[in-house]
């Protein structure tokens, strides 16, 4: 089989999302890397350094810039005619990007795939993760979103892959890129930190959300997550949401502070390594994946845990 994988990136480098991703595509065949943008060369190059992949696919033009989803599709399912699988990682991006190009090729889409069981056959979450299905598919172009999480990071040396630049297409017209509103922070991604600390509803305002999280994750080189309670009450912004209608996360350690443990996330950090749990209701779910749970209140706790880091 012979894989087309989308790179993930910010107009300068390569994500992390990717590398899991190339790793899953590995198991179905050749892969070869498409990157989409504009003035995106550099990212090309990185790219092809990938362990793994054998090709790029560099698409570079005007109207790619800001890989607005209308506009990369039309270009992804055109490439597809060359290839058995369109592998995707299932972030936001992917996840805007996959269901349209299979739309456009009138295939089913296979999301969120946990492990590759054989060339048609995967396994994926169902019901928030407290099921996996294993799912095979008789599409003969398959598109595919991978849970980053599951799969280990390709290394982004070692590759030596060709670049070949191919049509970039015309303009959908579709949509238009009008800006961004980025929180910038000087913390760790929250996909690919090794430490996340994250606050639920519980701490009852935007001020001492902050206030209590921020000095304990600067402490811990961590970066702060929240719940959906926390986010729709206004105490961080959508970015910072862990769960299945967030962001899923797989850190070494990762800390819940007033988090009761809705399945909703859970679904998005259960696979962390280390679980450590912090809450004042003792019958509160979350203990029941903590490896580590300590019952009391949070506003006592979290500033003297912070002061003897």
């Amino acid at each position: 089989m012979s894989v087309l994988v989308l790179v993930e990136h910010d107009g300068k480098s390569v994500r992390d999302a990717t590398l899991a991703t190339v790793t899953a595509a590995s198991k179905l065949g050749e892969v070869h890397a498409l990157v989409v943008g504009a003035n995106v060369a550099s990212v090309a190059d990185e790219a092809g350094k990938i362990a793994g992949v054998s090709k790029v696919l560099l698409a570079d033009a005007a109207h790619l810039d800001h890989e607005l989803p209308e506009e990369v599709a039309p270009v992804a399912a055109k490439l597809i005619a060359g290839y058995d699988a369109f592998v995707v990682p299932a972030t936001t991006t992917g996840k805007n990007i996959a269901p349209r190009v299979a739309a456009l090729l009138d295939v089913m889409q296979i999301t969120d795939i946990l492990s590759v069981e054989g060339p048609d056959t995967f396994t994926r979450p169902i019901y928030a993760g407290n099921a996996i299905a294993t799912v095979k598919s008789s599409d003969a172009k398959k598109v595919i979103t991978v849970r980053t999480t599951a799969f280990e990071k390709a290394a982004r040396e070692g590759g030596s892959a060709s670049v070949e630049k191919v049509d970039g297409g015309q303009p959908a017209g579709l949509s238009s890129f009008v800006g961004l509103e980025a929180s910038e922070s000087e913390r760790p991604e929250l996909t690919s930190a090794k430490v996340i600390v994250s606050g639920g509803r519980a701490f009852g305002s935007s001020g001492d959300f902050h206030k209590l999280l921020d000095p304990l994750a600067d402490k811990l080189g961590a970066a702060v997550g929240a719940s959906r309670a926390a986010v729709d009450a206004g105490y961080a912004p959508n970015d910072y949401q862990v769960g299945q209608t967030g962001k899923i996360v797989a850190p070494e350690v990762y800390i819940a502070i007033g988090i009761s443990g809705a399945i909703q996330h859970l679904a998005g950090m259960k696979d962390s390594k280390v679980i450590v749990a912090i809450n004042k209701d003792e019958e509160a779910p979350i203990f029941q994946v903590a490896d580590i749970g300590l019952v009391g209140d949070l506003f006592k706790i979290v500033p003297e845990l912070t002061e003897k880091l």
